[in-house]
């Protein structure tokens, strides 16, 4: 396996994948808001390896920023629809729904600021609160360029990191560091809500 990723395989890789031109780049980061299954940092760093940095990141933030807000209208849409139960009546769902509509956009803000968040489940809330679309379309515009220039950069010097050690090196250790840094984050959110929700349970049992 690692006999076969060479410089040589991996521009041959980024030029068979430029060949499909950078609506591909658009379509494959607008998809992967519906399939989160889709390796999302691949398919960036693949724009950026293959169209540069500038365009790379473009492609990349046009299509992430549009899936993200596709997402969103049909949930707002269709989202209290029976069938989509499964995915909207999560118990964690309906309390970041609940505690979102309490503290504004703010928290979705940061969220969507880091790379390994379940961008879907941000969309699903988003989409069931009471956000205006104008407002979470505005926010998917300016906080989408922070979590894919940091993945474009990568990309765009893709040969220089892997044919540098100490380069090598640190993009995993800033990766991880990112990582801990998202789920941290994550889990404050979630005692967070966890504790405002039992502040508002309280107070209701108080005024009875």
């Amino acid at each position: 396996m690692l006999d076969w990723l060479t410089f040589d395989n991996i521009e041959n890789i980024t030029e068979q994948y430029k060949l499909l031109g950078p609506i591909m780049g658009v379509l494959l980061t607008f998809f992967e808001a519906f399939m989160p299954f889709l390796p999302l940092v691949v398919i960036v760093v693949a724009n950026a390896s293959a169209y540069g940095l500038f365009w790379g990141f473009i492609l990349s933030w046009l299509g992430t920023v549009l899936g993200s807000y596709a997402v969103f209208l049909l949930l707002r849409r269709f989202g209290h629809h029976k069938r989509a139960n499964f995915l909207t009546q999560r118990v964690q769902v309906q309390k970041l729904i609940k505690w979102v509509d309490m503290r504004g956009i703010a928290p979705l803000f940061a969220l969507l600021c880091f790379p390994f968040t379940p961008i879907v489940i941000v969309n699903i809330v988003a989409g069931l609160s009471n956000i205006k679309k104008q407002y979470y379309f505005l926010t998917l515009f300016i906080a989408k360029p922070v979590m894919i220039f940091s993945m474009s950069y990568l990309g765009s010097d893709l040969r220089s990191i892997l044919s540098s050690p100490v380069k090598l090196i640190f993009a995993v250790v800033v990766l991880i560091i990112v990582w801990f840094a998202g789920k941290a984050f994550e889990n404050h959110l979630n005692k967070r809500v966890e504790r405002d929700l039992r502040k508002i349970e309280q107070r209701k049992r108080d005024s009875l």
